[in-house]
């Protein structure tokens, strides 16, 4: 078969998968079968495979990335030999280098000496095996200058074009899963590379595709934020409840000593597979969490022995045992700017220095709590001026307000919005959309002191 033949079954292919695939699923029936998929393989390969550090230097050569003996296929058995359902590859990490034939930049792997693509490469055999595939990207982009208190819009085109690229040129993408966006150690926020329009971008390309943000550990877990999947980066020690969980998740850790290759990983050892097995892949598949064990390739592009030999052992020790339980019905996420972040708050009285500003500092660590002398306590955001919104999301730190009244200050009255009872921890409040200067909150009923962490008010598009 010529190159061109190859090319165009591909494309074949990927055409007859969209097709297969054009239905839109409900988020909720996407959230199962991703949680259903129980377990799989992160695959960290990229230009700091070639510098033996997880983040590489900005300005590194691609002349350094040559794998001369790529071998998806050997990536793809060997996920198979853990009895792994699914794969995910580094398309661009946090140096910006991209594995595919990127129009959007000449920093890429069609400029290095390998000039052959590697999205490409690892879709093709990942499906040929029949596993599914999904994809990572990061905003942070260092070589590119993608960095906090720098974003440009010719930056966000950039990312818009990327993912067009990645979402439309190979098949249909079961998930997408972003890092370096609203991290402590990354700083680009949800408003600097707005979440909703990638959000909605990626949904219009692939609406079966689910999206997930990789730091969304600073939500509260009780709550779907800026993301379709609850997720937790072990490595980072962030902790999804073995005990409590409820959200469809997923959680990561490397089966080496770290994301990507490094010299030293031929000899060492990697984690033991009974212990994966007996404290990873089942206790947290028994919690609605999905695992994904990063395996790195070397500078070859192949996985080294040892590696091998420890998913060998974990398929030995596991069998997928079929779809989980039916998750509970669950709140769409929040994808919108939060209205009410940083402006001028208001409340009765505070108790100490706890005061009304900790309630709307995008903190879920800290909050306002209202005075115990307070019998009626209320909380308020001012925003000076008319606003539009239509979702309200109340956040405590432990469940303990539980009747309340939401209104908004129209023409010089206050309007009730909402007035109920509501016991969750994370209390998501949706209505036609209204405009108002002001919006408050007037607690009726709570079971000790009251107070909120976070106070979000959206003008949700969809």
């Amino acid at each position: 078969m010529t190159k061109n033949h190859r090319n165009l079954l591909s494309i074949l292919l990927s055409v007859f998968c969209f097709a297969a695939n054009a239905q839109q699923k409900p988020l909720a029936q996407l959230q199962q079968q991703f949680v259903d998929l129980r377990f799989g393989m992160f695959i960290h390969f990229n230009i700091p495979t070639y510098m033996n550090q997880d983040w590489a230097d900005p300005e590194a050569k691609p002349e350094i990335f040559n794998p001369t003996k790529l071998d998806c296929d050997q990536w793809a058995k060997a996920a198979k030999s853990a009895n792994m359902t699914y794969g995910c590859l580094t398309t661009k990490h946090h140096s910006g280098f991209c594995i595919w034939d990127t129009k959007t930049t000449d920093y890429n792997v069609m400029h290095s000496p390998y000039k052959k693509d590697v999205v490409r490469q690892f879709v093709d055999a990942f499906r040929k095996n029949r596993l599914k595939v999904m994809l990572y990207y990061s905003i942070l982009d260092t070589h590119h200058k993608l960095r906090p208190n720098a974003i440009t819009p010719a930056d966000i085109q950039m990312i818009k074009g990327q993912l067009t690229e990645l979402l439309t040129n190979y098949g249909p993408i079961e998930a997408l899963i972003i890092d370096g966006w609203d991290a402590p150690w990354s700083r680009i926020s949800y408003d600097d590379v707005p979440f909703e329009e990638i959000y909605t971008l990626v949904k219009k390309l692939q609406p079966n595709c689910v999206l997930m943000d990789l730091n969304g550990a600073k939500y509260p877990p009780e709550g779907i934020f800026y993301t379709d999947i609850k997720t937790y980066e072990m490595g980072a020690g962030q902790r999804v409840s073995k005990e409590h969980n409820t959200m469809p998740s997923l959680a990561c850790l490397p089966i080496q000593g770290s994301w990507f290759w490094k010299t030293s990983f031929p000899t060492e050892a990697t984690k033991d597979a009974a212990k994966l097995v007996n404290d990873d892949i089942v206790p947290l598949n028994n919690v609605n969490c999905n695992f994904i064990l990063n395996v790195a390739p070397n500078r070859e592009g192949q996985f080294d022995d040892n590696a091998l030999a420890t998913l060998k052992k974990i398929g030995e020790l596991w069998k997928n045992a079929g779809p989980e339980a039916p998750l509970p019905k669950l709140d769409a996420p929040i994808i919108s700017h939060n209205l009410a972040k940083h402006q001028q708050s208001n409340s009765s009285w505070s108790d100490d220095m706890n005061i009304m500003d900790f309630a709307n500092d995008d903190d879920f660590t800290t909050s306002w709590i209202s005075n115990t002398r307070v019998d009626k306590p209320w909380y308020e955001i001012d925003f000076k001026k008319e606003t539009a919104f239509n979702a309200i999301a109340i956040t405590e730190e432990k469940p303990n307000i539980s009747n309340y009244v939401l209104e908004y200050y129209h023409d010089g009255t206050w309007k009730a919005i909402f007035d109920g009872v509501n016991g969750k921890r994370v209390k998501i409040n949706r209505f036609d959309r209204v405009s108002g200067t002001k919006v408050r909150m007037r607690i009726l009923k709570s079971d000790h002191q009251a107070s909120i962490a976070e106070f979000g008010v959206y003008d949700e598009k969809s």
